[in-house]
């Protein structure tokens, strides 16, 4: 290696003490702490590489779904594919594009694991940099896939699970459009055919019209991933003006109506109704595509009764979320519903 480069791992951990210094001039109360009790142990780099897994207050925490170990906050595929939602800015998704080259994402993913995520949601597209990060890289991180390639939801659900996918489900927006079609029972097929492949199989939505059909046609995922965020944030569109299954399109020309700005119609029915299905519930866009602070989202999700958190993050991002999901965790929460995984 030349002399000017630089060890990816080494400077993760050599800089924890220098980012919590400038930090503590920035960040918040709980962020100073939790940054302050990553650099305990001074120079040790076992103590210091120990201190930074457990994210300052306590290890990663995990549930289970199924056979599977899934840590509380694992990575969304968004941001890895370029898929980013940016309301009416026209050049981020490009960009996000252009910043995730496979090295980007590998790095992403080792500071990930590093950090006690071991877990990535993302779609059958990602397929190749997914098993070169296995392959190449000896990467752990499970992959949750989302199908939503190809002609049609079964040869998604194919392709995932012929590519190493270690649970898959109907990804929410495809969901969405075949319960406002009237084409509900091609989910419950959907679901059928995972289950011949003897991985977790799931169901996904963005509105809870979409979850209530589900339910009412008896279907049984081994997992729901479901939109949960707050509403109060600048851009969400006023109540009066939301309509049901408004995130599927189209978006619309009036500013105070639907456009790719909001991706849980109503927060507090979704809390309500999810609060009465006993299977896991892995919540995302709880973030509100970057529109909300992780300090408030994730305690708002958790509260609200998600088992689990799907994130879509930078690498620059992954060990500040992990830092307050974990002081949220291991603080006081206020939930109605029980852990379910």
């Amino acid at each position: 290696m030349a002399a000017n480069e630089v060890n990816r791992r080494g400077f993760i951990k050599g800089s924890v003490v220098t980012s919590a210094g400038v930090a503590l001039g920035l960040a918040s109360f709980e962020e100073q702490n939790l940054l302050a009790k990553m650099t305990e142990g001074g120079g040790n780099a076992k103590q210091g590489k120990a201190a930074a897994a457990a994210a300052g207050s306590g290890k990663m925490q995990y549930g289970q779904i199924k056979n599977l170990k899934v840590s509380r906050v694992f990575c969304g595929g968004n941001l890895i594919g370029g898929w980013a939602h940016s309301r009416d800015l026209i050049y981020v998704s490009p960009l996000v594009k252009a910043y995730h080259t496979d090295e980007k994402v590998f790095q992403t993913f080792e500071l990930a694991e590093e950090m006690g995520i071991n877990t990535v949601l993302t779609n059958p597209v990602s397929d190749r940099v997914m098993n070169r990060y296995w392959n190449e890289r000896g990467g752990k991180i499970q992959w949750f896939s989302d199908c939503a390639s190809g002609k049609d939801i079964q040869e998604g659900i194919k392709r995932s699970v012929d590519n190493g996918a270690h649970a898959v489900y109907v990804q929410g927006g495809i969901a969405d459009k075949a319960v406002r079609d009237g084409k509900v029972e091609a989910l419950g097929e959907a679901l059928d055919y995972i289950q011949q492949f003897k991985v977790p199989g799931g169901l996904g939505a963005h509105d809870i019209e979409t979850v209530k059909a589900c339910v009412k046609a008896g279907f049984k995922p081994d997992f729901w991933v479901k939109t949960i965020h707050p509403d109060t944030y600048w851009s969400a569109t006023p109540k009066e003006n939301r309509k049901v299954f408004d995130v599927v399109g189209p978006n619309s020309g009036n500013r105070d109506e639907y456009h790719d700005n909001m991706y849980c119609r109503a927060p507090e029915e979704t809390i309500e109704y999810m609060a009465g299905l006993k299977e896991p519930w892995i919540a995302f866009k709880v973030l509100a595509a970057g529109a909300v602070h992780p300090r408030v989202g994730f305690k708002f999700a958790f509260e609200g009764g998600a088992d689990f958190l799907c994130v879509g993050m930078f690498d620059f991002q992954v060990r500040e979320d992990v830092m307050i999901a974990q002081n949220i965790l291991t603080g006081e929460l206020r939930r109605s519903r029980p852990w379910c995984a």
